[in-house]
């Protein structure tokens, strides 16, 4: 069986494929929205307020 460049292309495109719904069934199944819930809150849990007194913790910019 001979393969040319054509039949290459042709399996390529259908792994990109079969990855892209694999991916695409994982992102929008209803038991991972927990998951994204938690991961969405991610980038706010330093944002929290310092205890009362206390003045909030000055970060280092490394110079």
């Amino acid at each position: 069986m001979e393969m040319d460049i054509g039949m290459i292309r042709g399996l390529g495109t259908l792994v990109v494929m079969i990855a892209f719904i694999g991916l695409s069934l994982w992102v929008f199944n209803r038991r991972r929205d927990r998951d994204f819930d938690e991961a969405r809150l991610l980038p706010f849990v330093d944002d929290h307020l310092p205890p009362s007194g206390q003045e909030p913790a000055m970060r280092s910019n490394g110079q």
